[in-house]
């Protein structure tokens, strides 16, 4: 049996194909993941909304502007590293396409020169002319191409090397397989073993193993939502100890969350400016809750967390060298944590049902979880919860919400300001300019106007809409989301209607011209009656003739019905005879055709069976996607308090 050769590439084609395959490796999953995503929705939607021109929201985009050089770098780096790994990757490619091949097809045709018809005299002659000029004693002698010559010579004349050379290729019978292993000889030479060695301990013992354990001691750290383990500990602590929690109490948990621990994160910066800053901030506040107690409630981290988080609600200014930072990076860190907050609360009271611990009342974990799902509105605001939405508006003031409310108005919410007349909502925010007016009015039409349907029903049953005893109930919400610049469109075309149709009214109501006699006719006079009657009023005896026309009219009736109930028993008899007479003749047919009705009945109930099948099958398939459906659309928020932009789905 031949053996096999295994040999280190001298040439460098097969490493190519190596690294070639390497790069690809890299390359593709690098350029699915790190290549820096168009941002066309977001340029949509700056484009197709109107942005607002007041001051805090000017503040922002520049805040935000100031750092996009640095992203811009970031993405231009990124996109750089990946176009020259492609073009890398395309330049080994073709240097792979045109290589030489090391393994030739051996031809004892080709190297003499003659056709694969040729005879043996043809075979001698070709050898005789090409030895001449090759042989090793002539002046244009090449050993190497003699050698083949003498080789193919043999292979075509002696019948053992031809069967040997078409079966294996080779006149001197199968030889041994080589393989190429693709990387250079040189690694593996006594002078770089060393070297070698050293490399491979650095990558795969000491590189590898580190960058591993840094990213699992990382990973362990933080949930699903990148929320730290120890901040979701204490959530399900406080949920399971206090199953109702008003909003200032869930703030005080949210302020004590890890995050905003330097021992739990290095990027809190603990200044010293702390304490001379904190105490005059304390006392912008009432029921603060600095006396309790519970822990971390009371840790200095949660104290300062908390007092942030109620001056950003407050809307107090801060130190923007030292507080104001620190706000922005605690506020930024808020709608994640209040996230968790919530699924903590899902969690445990799914727990609570199926009977793992304590039974938790529902109405109070519920009002709970309502409690938390406020914050996150309240944070993006900058809003307490009892404040007016109205606030949330460019240009509204505390002082203007006084007009708001009057003896003639009740202008309450965004949607109440949005639904009044374009005449009386200017009226009202007369003092505001018209530029600021526009801004007011661009925001509330940016704001979501969401219509509500629900449908209960009983999948599987015949009439879905029927609920019974035990019955399973599938309840489908159905939520549309749409801009208030839609109601001020239907306002414009309430108004439009309004117009046609007084037009039409006008348009209907023709006063007719009075018909004049003729000259030659004589005009009526009015009576002395007439305006005798006109001064009296209306007399009595109009009323007492309408009595008596009412009681004609109910006696009429009665006798009408009378009469009508004379016919109908009349003609039932009629039809009463007829049956009879009839039944004598159907007695006999009646045995034929109940075994018609019967298949009928048969297949009748089959069909409907089918399609109750049918329907059920469509009515769940409907169900998973509902269940699984979620806009993809995203909507920009207006909130000049929050340190970043806001969009919600």
């Amino acid at each position: 049996m031949a053996g096999s050769k295994f040999q280190y590439d001298e040439s460098g084609g097969t490493f190519f194909y190596f690294l070639l395959s390497f790069l690809a490796l890299i390359l593709i999953p690098a350029s699915y993941y790190f290549w820096p995503k168009n941002s066309k929705q977001e340029k949509d939607q700056s484009k197709s909304c109107r942005k607002c021109h007041c001051e805090l929201c000017q503040l922002k985009q520049n805040r935000l502007t100031s750092k996009e050089p640095q992203k811009k770098v970031k993405r231009r780096l990124t996109k750089l590293l990946i176009v020259v790994g492609w073009i890398v990757f395309a330049a080994i490619a073709y240097k792979v396409a045109h290589l030489e091949r090391d393994h030739v097809d051996w031809d004892p045709f080709d190297i003499l020169q003659i056709d694969r018809g040729a005879s043996q005299s043809e075979i001698k002659k070709a050898y005789r002319k090409l030895s001449l000029i090759y042989h090793p004693d002539k002046d244009t002698g090449d050993p190497k191409k003699f050698l083949q010559l003498t080789k193919a010579h043999a292979a075509l004349t002696d019948d053992e090397a031809r069967k040997n050379w078409e079966m294996y290729g080779n006149p001197d019978g199968p030889g041994a397989m080589s393989f190429g292993i693709a990387l250079p000889s040189w690694i593996v030479e006594k002078e770089n073993s060393l070297w070698v060695l050293g490399l491979y301990a650095l990558v795969f013992m000491v590189t590898l193993p580190t960058v591993v354990g840094i990213w699992w001691h990382r990973s362990i750290k933080f949930g699903e939502h990148q929320v730290l383990m120890e901040t979701t500990k204490m959530y399900y602590y406080y949920v399971h100890r206090t199953t109702h929690m008003n909003v200032r109490r869930l703030l005080m948990i949210l302020s004590a969350s890890f995050e905003f621990s330097k021992r739990h994160n290095s990027e809190i910066i603990e200044r010293p400016s702390d304490n001379i800053e904190m105490p005059a901030l304390l006392k912008n506040f009432t029921s603060f809750g600095e006396k309790n107690k519970e822990p971390p409630l009371y840790f200095p981290y949660s104290l300062k967390a908390r007092a942030l988080v109620f001056a950003h609600l407050s809307r107090l200014e801060l130190n923007p060298a030292t507080l104001a930072i620190d706000k922005m990076y605690v506020i930024k860190k808020c709608p994640f944590l209040i996230h968790e907050m919530v699924q903590s609360i899902y969690q445990m009271l799914t727990l609570a049902v199926n009977g793992h611990f304590r039974q938790m009342s529902l109405s109070e974990t519920l009002e709970m979880m309502e409690n938390c799902m406020r914050l996150s509105p309240m944070i993006v605001q900058a809003l307490w919860e009892k404040k007016s939405s109205l606030l949330q508006l460019p240009h509204i003031k505390e002082e203007m919400l006084r007009h708001f409310v009057t003896r003639t108005r009740h202008i309450r919410t965004v949607q109440n300001l949005v639904r009044m007349k374009k005449s009386d909502r200017r009226n009202l925010l007369q003092a505001l300019t018209d530029e600021e007016y526009d801004d007011v009015m661009a925001v509330c039409g940016q704001m979501p106007h969401v219509e509500m349907n629900v449908k209960a029903e009983v999948l599987g049953d015949i009439d879905p809409s029927i609920i019974t005893v035990g019955a399973v109930v599938t309840v489908s919400i159905t939520l549309k989301r749409q801009d208030m610049s839609t109601l001020f469109e239907k306002e414009a075309d309430d108004n439009s209607e309004n117009e046609n149709a007084d037009n039409k009214e006008e348009e209907e109501v023709v006063v007719e011209p009075k018909k004049q006699q003729p000259v030659w006719q004589k005009q009526k006079k009015k009576s002395k009656s007439s305006k005798s009657n006109k001064k009296k009023g209306p007399s009595k005896q109009p009323n007492n003739g309408r009595k008596r026309q009412n009681q004609n009219d109910g006696k009429t009736e009665i006798q009408k019905e009378q009469s009508d109930m004379k016919r109908v028993t009349a003609t039932e008899h009629q039809e009463g005879s007829d049956d009879s007479s009839k039944e004598s003749d159907s007695d006999s047919d009646g045995n034929d055709d109940s075994n018609d009705e019967n298949s009928k009945e048969a297949s009748e109930n089959e069909e409907g069976d089918d399609q109750l099948w049918k329907e059920t099958q469509m009515m769940r398939g409907k169900k998973e996607k509902t269940m699984e459906s979620r806009s993809r659309v995203s909507h920009i928020v207006h909130c000049p308090y929050f340190p970043d932009r806001k969009s919600v789905v």
